[in-house]
């Protein structure tokens, strides 16, 4: 007789998807805003967009999850980057004052003409993103190159950036007031223009690390570096490539972040958010040792740090109680991914399997 054919989906192989953790996670973080914020799964229907809490999770969380994807790849490397936030405000600083340049003569022109910009919009992109990825080449030559501790020489960019920032803009903050540049973070179309720019960025991301050998190269140097060496892979121009995509995605995400708020503040944007970013990727499971990965586990791990910040705002914690607030929270989470809950929780299937 045919032997009956196992089950694909078993519990044990549910709770060691990558994705299993980081979506209960954010489960119980919801659960918690369906028990005490009223009105919080909401959505309405303005002029053909959908609007409400649940969307602003998403929205508020699109330059989190720009920065999760590229510190995936780095820290799956066995690396940090704890300049993504300056980066940020440099790339900032760059689209600012290609679109209003008056900061360069000590003083800023407040212009409301939502037509006006000085240099086209591909011109303003395109010099943010180049000076992001340069940010980013720096960050992978002091650690591919030179040797320096990835810490270490990350630190160095994210202490001077906002100073490069600062530079770039003469130390004032330039108002933002061209259209087509704002649509990029106040943009709707049906859902936030800025998720659409998150799809696109961790597509073209899941595309070239899972169908292309890239992805393995990562993992293999994340794993053992000198045995990937050995193995004739360069490991050197591997963390240089994953850096400098770091640096493109912190980027991207200044530009978000700035068009948001209409303005290039060289000090509060990207303040932080580092720090997001990384947890993020921890919730989504990739070992801070480096070796496996996965981007979509990293999203929703972003989504889990933008759901804690917005649920406590949401039921009157106050901004200057809110990290102290949010480390608990974040705390809590990563018990769950500690051997002991994931082993009880693994042991709920085993005991009715038993049963």
């Amino acid at each position: 007789m045919r032997k009956p054919l196992k089950p694909t989906f078993t519990w044990r192989s549910i709770t060691e998807s990558r994705l299993f953790f980081p979506i209960l996670a954010f489960s119980l973080i919801l659960l918690f805003d369906f028990i005490f914020i009223p009105g919080f799964f909401a959505i309405e229907n303005r002029g053909g967009n959908l609007h409400g809490s649940l969307i602003d999770i998403f929205r508020n969380g699109s330059t989190v999850m720009l920065l999760a994807i590229g510190m995936t790849l780095v820290i799956a490397t066995g690396g940090v980057d704890l300049s993504v936030g300056a980066v940020m405000a440099i790339s900032a600083s760059v689209a600012g004052i290609l679109m209003n340049p008056s900061a360069l003569y000590n003083e800023v022109f407040f212009v409301t003409d939502p037509t006006y910009t000085f240099q086209p919009l591909w011109l303003v992109i395109a010099g943010a993103l180049i000076v992001s990825i340069l940010c980013g080449l720096w960050n992978g030559t002091l650690v591919a190159y030179m040797r320096i501790q990835p810490m270490v020489a990350t630190l160095i960019l994210m202490i001077s950036g906002r100073g490069i920032a600062q530079l770039i803009t003469n130390g004032l903050r330039v108002q933002i007031t061209y259209k087509p540049y704002t649509f990029i973070g106040q943009g709707w179309i049906v859902l936030p223009f800025s998720l659409y720019i998150v799809v696109l960025v961790l597509t073209i991301t899941w595309l070239i690390t899972r169908k292309t050998a890239i992805g393995m190269f990562i993992e293999s140097v994340g794993i053992n570096f000198r045995s990937s060496f050995f193995s004739g892979i360069d490991e050197k121009k591997i963390k240089l490539l994953v850096y400098t995509f770091c640096g493109f995605c912190a980027g991207i995400a200044g530009l978000v972040a700035s068009s948001n708020i209409k303005t290039s503040d060289a000090n509060n944007i990207g303040l932080t958010t580092e720090l997001d970013a990384i947890l993020a990727v921890v919730i989504g499971g990739t070992s801070m040792s480096g070796g496996r990965f996965s981007l979509f586990a990293s999203m929703i791990g972003a989504l889990v740090m933008q759901a804690i910040t917005q649920s406590m705002y949401a039921i009157g914690v106050p901004a200057f109680a809110l990290q102290a607030i949010k480390a608990v929270v974040v705390i809590l989470v990563i018990l769950l991914y500690s051997d002991q809950v994931r082993g009880f929780v693994r042991g709920i299937g085993a005991s009715r399997k038993g049963a």
